[in-house]
């Protein structure tokens, strides 16, 4: 199947997002097929240096040949963002001054035949890393009714949850995707509006079987320690259960104290690590959608690393932790 152009959503927005400078050091944890990458080197130039990360590996091998005239100043590496901390100190990456999200599945996921899309036919499939154990097929032909209605629900927020799932149930071995499609169309009754039928079952299937939403949260974390002082991190998401996690992040890393309400005295000692860069979420506009279809449902947020009283030291000449040689503060 001939691949369609890979078209990175929220080009400029998401490179004004992260503020790339020339010289700087930038993290591209889906690196896909290497469009905003190739965007974030092109800014960074001179001296500025990549370090990307996918768990899909011919995903790695599209953003290598994309990259290709920026040899020198890039390093790739299949994984998975979920080792975002350790994935940077083994190959000695930090601190840096962007990282990027660029979440849900690309355009070149879709026209290969490993079960994410709906419109062909393929194995029930969906892993993003073909080393992992789990597949689609596993869940849909191992879980319970009950297990499958509350994915289904929670992942998808599907409201047929439970039709869709007793349907699965009557009718597995289920072993392709037209054949899930087929099962999920009969539970249902056919298309209702705008989306197809099996939309928001699949994307449940795939959520659970690459851990997303868990990844995602971990990943997070690791990389506010990452990023030195001033630096910026950027999410693109493309459905409501990914971008409330990085809302409800941000949030919470822009304030002081997170004890439970009513706490009669802080015990938690958390203080703001984040501040947000834009006052209200970046969606594509009307052009860029009628451009890029797949565009529609992508929401940027970004936010900027602050130090806290802790980690803030005064420096004069050389700031090793920050990697740079302007005196001031720096993040260590």
């Amino acid at each position: 199947m001939t691949s369609r152009v890979h078209l990175p959503v929220l080009l400029q927005e998401t490179i004004e997002a992260l503020a790339v400078q020339p010289g700087g050091r930038y993290v591209d944890c889906t690196v896909g097929g290497g469009g905003h990458a190739e965007a974030i080197l092109q800014r960074s130039s001179p001296g500025g240096q990549l370090l990307g990360i996918d768990a899909d590996p011919r995903a790695i091998e599209i953003a290598r040949a994309r990259l290709a005239r920026f040899a020198g100043s890039f390093l790739l590496v299949q994984g998975n963002f979920a080792s975002l901390q350790a994935i940077c100190i083994k190959n000695d990456f930090f601190p840096v001054q962007g990282i990027l999200f660029d979440l849900g599945l690309s355009s070149l996921q879709l026209d290969e035949e490993r079960g994410f899309s709906f419109l062909h036919d393929a194995p029930l499939d969906m892993r993003f890393d073909p080393a992992r154990e789990l597949t689609a097929a596993d869940i849909v032909n191992t879980y319970s009714d009950a297990e499958l209605a509350r994915l289904i629900h929670e992942y998808g927020e599907e409201r047929a949850s439970f039709r869709i799932a007793r349907q699965i149930v009557r009718r597995r071995p289920l072993r392709t995707t037209l054949e899930l499609v087929r099962v999920i169309e009969e539970a249902v009754g056919g298309r209702r509006g705008p989306l197809h039928p099996a939309t928001r079952t699949f994307q449940a299937l795939r959520i659970a079987v690459n851990r997303e939403l868990e990844n995602l949260e971990s990943a997070l974390r690791q990389a506010v320690d990452l990023l030195g002082y001033q630096g910026r991190l950027a999410v693109i998401s493309y459905h409501s259960l990914e971008d409330r996690i990085v809302k409800r992040f941000v949030q919470t890393e822009a304030k002081g104290c997170v004890c439970p309400a009513g706490a009669p005295t802080c015990t938690c000692g958390h203080t703001p690590r984040l501040t947000p860069v834009f006052k209200k979420v970046v969606t594509p506009s009307r052009e860029e959608i009628e451009g890029n279809p797949r565009s529609r449902s992508a929401k940027l947020r970004a936010a900027e690393r602050l130090a806290s009283e802790v980690e803030r030291v005064p420096v004069e000449g050389l700031c090793v932790a920050a990697g740079t040689q302007t005196p001031g503060w720096c993040s260590v």
